[in-house]
């Protein structure tokens, strides 16, 4: 792999795939946002980067000019773009392809799969127990994840490594590598296809059942393609964003003894927690492709680029959070932040995501009360539009 020429100037010239911002983008952050609420580059064939809450709330309101029709940044722009939805289309497709899938997500729907969670919480800490160390990213954030979201598609548990093969492959190898990016969406939709044929032979109650049994918005039943690309998207956006926030959480416990404390003592502290935690590591961040000149607090934008909506810049900016940098694990107004996006693409798994960061935290915290960083390994922070230490090494004790 070539390596990546230095940044000139981070507001003219930024990289997000530079090993400062891989490691800590929230300081070059802060510094593009004392100069421009939108800055530039040439990289990635054209990308702008919203660095203040206004900004990004403008982008994610006008679909219209900040289409989704792509949502991911990196070098290579096909021309063919890979069906994703309901991420990458806009409405009126996006509009009934979320409502197809809003009954698998709601409270009631998330109340119930409480129980699995947290019992899978449990089995893999049981397996933790008598260790000194571990990965807290791989071998308890990623598979909470995935197991949780193997169950709620109806995938085999056992199968939950291959999801987080492809996720791998996806979000980390395939911001620069193409090649591995597309031969892990060919292995995911063969894999799906099979998943779907056996629905349509007998159904079940999950979510691939409720996919094959939909309609879409002429009234006539999904096709076997749309349905493997919706549940590669539910794989990609249910994984990757509960491993990252799982695993950022106790990440900062670890730096943080003195909020792991507190939350260990009071454990009714931790679902405010969770919200701050969610506001100062946001897992994702949204890409947008602008379909027509525009401006955005007074920065022209142009067509044929893409854009970053950067929540981490959203949720850091002073105009609407005091001492944004600050992490206050009872800060009164954590719930503003955009960590779950913004409009009608506000993801669609938010109490899932709180569910499942909620409840992993609290067993984190039952099972290893003085766990701590392990200074002998190197937590690494995955690559690419999400965000969290993928590999945190951690002492139990």
């Amino acid at each position: 792999m070539n390596e990546p020429k230095p940044v000139a100037d981070w507001a003219t010239d930024f990289d997000p795939t530079h090993p400062a911002w891989i490691d800590d983008p929230a300081p070059i952050l802060k510094e593009i946002r004392s100069r421009c609420p939108v800055a530039h580059t040439d990289r990635m064939l054209g990308v702008y980067l919203t660095t203040t809450y206004q900004a990004a709330r403008e982008v994610m309101l006008n679909w219209k000019v900040f289409s989704s029709r792509r949502v991911v940044v990196r070098n290579d722009r096909p021309q063919q773009m890979v069906l994703a939805p309901p991420v990458s289309v806009d409405p009126p497709h996006h509009t009934w392809i979320k409502q197809v899938l809003l009954p698998v997500f709601t409270q009631e729907a998330t109340r119930k799969l409480e129980g699995h969670i947290r019992e899978t919480c449990r089995m893999l800490l049981a397996g933790l127990k008598g260790r000194k160390s571990c990965d807290a990213g791989q071998d308890y954030a990623a598979h909470v994840a995935a197991i949780t979201l193997a169950h709620l598609l109806g995938a085999p548990k056992q199968d939950s490594g291959l999801l987080l093969k492809w996720i791998h492959e996806m979000f980390d190898v395939g911001v620069t590598d193409p090649v591995r990016l597309f031969a892990a969406i060919r292995e995911s939709e063969a894999y799906f296809a099979k998943l779907v044929e056996a629905r349509r032979a007998k159904n079940e109650d999950d979510t691939i059942t409720l996919l094959v049994n939909a309609k879409d918005g002429d009234g006539k039943p999904l096709t076997d393609a749309y349905i493997q690309a919706t549940l590669r998207v539910l794989m990609m956006a249910g994984v990757d964003t509960s491993l990252c926030a799982i695993a950022s959480a106790i990440w900062h416990m670890s730096e943080h003894p003195e909020d792991r404390d507190r939350l260990v003592e009071n454990p009714s502290l931790i679902p405010g927690a969770i919200e701050e935690f969610l506001r100062a590591y946001p897992p994702a961040t949204a890409g947008r492709e602008v379909m027509m000149e525009t401006e955005v607090q007074g920065c022209p934008m142009k067509p044929d680029n893409m854009v970053l909506v950067s929540f981490m810049a959203a949720n850091r900016d002073p105009a609407v959070f005091a001492d944004p940098e600050k992490v206050v694990i009872d800060r009164a107004d954590s719930n503003r932040h955009m960590a779950f996006g913004y409009g009608i693409h506000r993801c669609i798994g938010i109490h899932l995501g709180r569910a499942e960061m909620t409840i992993a935290v609290e067993e984190w915290l039952k099972a290893f009360p003085k766990f701590r960083p392990d200074p002998e390994g190197e937590v690494r922070f995955s690559v690419g539009q999400m965000r969290g230490p993928h590999h945190l090494p951690i002492l139990l004790s």
